[in-house]
């Protein structure tokens, strides 16, 4: 991928968004650039488990809500599946697990950080919904570019 996010904010700086630092890449893969898909969760991850297992994700990263509980959301399997259906990369307002076995899988993984234990109770998740947080606003459609300087949204393809 011939891109970089720093040179992307210098010559775009009107279109650009940058997700707060605190965001770190767990992921086999060192950046991602693709069309965003919402997701906002309750703590359990069975519909996005359903997104990333069921869904093409060519061109597609995945950026999910869980309000910063403290849960993993996105582990190994989930990985797999992002993989398996091409996903480029999901970014996580919340923890995942499984970083050993994870950072082979050539996907990137942006989080918070990490937790050994998830959500057990199945609850319910929203899909294709604004989202908000980390001082940026996501929504079905935006372009998302990410990679070692941090995490990028526009309204649209600048790359």
């Amino acid at each position: 991928m011939d891109f970089f996010t720093a040179d992307i904010c210098d010559e775009h700086i009107e279109k650009v968004f940058v997700l707060d630092p605190q965001y770190k890449n767990y992921g086999g893969a060192n950046k991602c650039k693709g069309e965003v898909v919402t997701i906002k969760l309750d703590k359990n991850n069975s519909d996005l488990i359903k997104l990333l297992r069921d869904e093409d994700g060519k061109g597609k990263v995945v950026v999910v809500d869980v309000r910063e509980d403290y849960f993993a959301v996105v582990g190994e399997n989930l990985m797999k599946f992002a993989h398996k259906n091409n996903y480029a990369g999901i970014v996580v307002n919340g923890y995942i697990r499984d970083t050993f076995q994870i950072k082979d899988i050539p996907v990137a993984l942006y989080a918070l950080g990490t937790c050994p234990r998830k959500y057990i109770p199945i609850t319910s998740g929203e899909r294709n919904i604004h989202l908000s947080f980390g001082g940026v606003g996501f929504k079905d459609g935006d372009y998302l570019y990410a990679d070692t300087d941090g995490v990028i949204v526009t309204p649209q393809i600048i790359i």
